[in-house]
């Protein structure tokens, strides 16, 4: 199933899988407040794609479904719903975890079932991607028929290695997750992006965790990344609302400075006006 969504005045649209949008933003719906100010945080961010913790947020230690939970704030006719598979620590875990939302959603007839935001992390210090443990869960998830976004380091060769396994998206972080760093190494995204997209320009890679503020998600757009992923940043903020849409307008800027081509760095400075022409002056 295609799934389109437009916004008026808005061209450059972003397809992942079956699904396209318009909106580069992809926002989290942890560690607000209340659901009224994630809703209002959501609405001003102008996502269409948010992620949910399907385990965390959703569904009951039995496995049923929480009375009153997340899923039930979030109007479904304006977002598309992304599981993801936070907290888990081992492929398997990870897996079943992916299962459990494909189901869940399925049952609501919800397009989220389609994909999942794969999250197998290696310890709770750092919450740093288990590199060996994404690979095995990405595989399986793929050999089942799920679009899976695969969440890793900022490894090129790694981010390769996913794309190889069938990853509908390759997601390499910016920081650790929640640290608000921003993005730390800008040459590595950059070589994800290059080893990404050789061959296929339009595979998507999105930048995922770390953001802190909105320059972080400008300099993300401006790499050439295809959108952001982020929560902490807007949920974390004094004032979340306006932090949600300093998010907005710092994705749409950065896009349009990537499509628009930077001037070339130099070494020495270069006079905005000829030099030749010029009235001679002196004593």
């Amino acid at each position: 199933m295609q799934v389109s969504v437009e916004t008026a005045g808005r061209s450059d649209a972003c397809t992942i899988g079956r699904f396209t949008f318009t909106s580069r933003l992809f926002v989290g719906t942890g560690k607000y407040a209340n659901f009224d100010h994630m809703r209002a945080a959501l609405d001003a961010s102008q996502c269409q794609v948010v992620t949910v913790a399907v385990r965390r947020d959703v569904l009951t230690e039995e496995g049923g479904r929480k009375p009153d939970s997340i899923l039930d704030h979030l109007d479904p006719k304006r977002y598309t719903i992304l599981p993801n598979t936070a907290g888990c620590f081992t492929a398997k875990d990870a897996v079943r975890s992916a299962r459990l939302g494909r189901d869940l959603l399925e049952g609501m007839d919800n397009p989220g079932a389609a994909w999942v935001k794969l999250e197998v992390l290696a310890d709770r210090k750092t919450l740093l991607p288990d590199p060996i443990g994404t690979l095995e869960a990405t595989k399986t998830l793929v050999s089942e028929g799920l679009q899976v976004l695969a969440y890793t380091n900022d490894d090129p060769i790694l981010a390769m290695r996913l794309k190889e396994a069938g990853a509908t998206s390759v997601m390499p972080l910016g920081a650790p997750i929640g640290s608000g760093l921003g993005i730390l190494n800008p040459n590595n995204i950059r070589l994800c992006l290059e080893y990404l997209k050789e061959g296929d320009s339009t595979y998507p890679v999105i930048v995922d965790a770390g953001v802190g503020t909105a320059s972080d998600v400008t300099v993300a757009m401006e790499l050439g990344a295809d959108g952001v992923l982020l929560n902490t940043g807007i949920a974390g903020a004094k004032d979340p609302v306006g932090m949600a849409r300093a998010m907005a307008l710092a994705c749409e800027s950065g896009r349009l400075a990537f499509r628009s081509g930077r001037i070339a760095k130099k070494a020495y400075a270069a006079a905005s006006s000829p030099w030749e022409g010029r009235i001679a002056t002196g004593g």
